[in-house]
């Protein structure tokens, strides 16, 4: 699975080159926390990480997460939606406005709704079960990649500050303009916004998009780019949405 990569101050057309710093900054291990309610599939995944050098725990409910997150901080949260009790979209959305979290959520419901949803309330990434364990790994590792290059002022949540958002498949800028959003464009924009300032390539776009494949047609990625830019410059709305030559897309967030 392909994941975003940040952009760095230093980014041009022709490519993304990292500093020196982020070359070789430490690699300690991943601390991920595993909501998931089925016992054989938490603690396969449990095991797994753990043989990938990571430190994972899990738990079978949101109410028992909330009360071990307090005991032992953690990362990464990958959560099913699914959950008895507190739902796993109800965790996503209050780790979003802790923003001190990457979140992977992971169900059985492949719908292009549930995906919309989970993205909108601000998970990294959404993967459908059966969850391959090394693909999840994958997913992991360039997340806390990502995660770990942000900056201190990136990560700090600021009250009552506007930000660009999509909100009942609307766009809405940090000074309130909208959007109107098709289905597929909510989920353009939901990934790109998660990723915001990173640059996510079209191939894992088109995953998000219309699920895996093994040869993806990322055609049809820039089709939905061309008939939003197209809307978003007859409606004269600033879309903040960039291409990088061979890199992918990126959504340019100044604040």
């Amino acid at each position: 699975m392909e994941v975003c990569e940040p952009v760095n101050q230093q980014t041009t057309h022709f490519g993304l080159s990292l500093s020196e710093k982020e070359k070789t900054m430490s690699k300690r291990s991943i601390h991920i926390a595993i909501i998931e309610d089925n016992d054989g599939v938490r603690e396969e995944m449990e095991l797994f990480l753990r043989t990938q050098g990571h430190t994972a725990w899990g738990v079978g409910s949101a109410e028992d997460f909330w009360k071990q997150l307090h005991l032992y901080p953690v990362d990464i949260v990958i959560v099913n939606t699914g959950l008895p009790g507190e739902d796993g979209f109800s965790v996503v959305d209050h780790l979003r406005q802790m923003r001190r979290h990457g979140v992977i959520v992971i169900s059985a419901r492949g719908g292009q709704q549930e995906h919309m949803r989970g993205l909108s309330l601000g998970a990294d990434l959404y993967m459908v079960k059966p969850v391959n364990l090394a693909s999840l790994n994958d997913a992991v590792t360039g997340l806390w990649e990502r995660l770990r290059l942000q900056t201190p002022s990136e990560k700090m949540s600021v009250e009552n500050e506007p930000e660009w958002c999509v909100k009942e498949r609307m766009l809405v800028s940090p000074e309130g303009e909208t959007l109107q959003l098709s289905p597929q464009e909510t989920v353009l924009i939901s990934t790109l916004l998660n990723h915001r300032n990173s640059v996510c390539s079209k191939n894992q776009l088109h995953d998000e998009l219309f699920g895996y494949h093994s040869e993806p047609d990322t055609h049809r990625v820039d089709v939905i780019v061309s008939r939003l830019r197209t809307k978003a410059r007859e409606q004269r709305y600033p879309l903040p949405i960039r291409a990088l030559f061979g890199k992918g897309l990126t959504f340019i967030d100044k604040k």
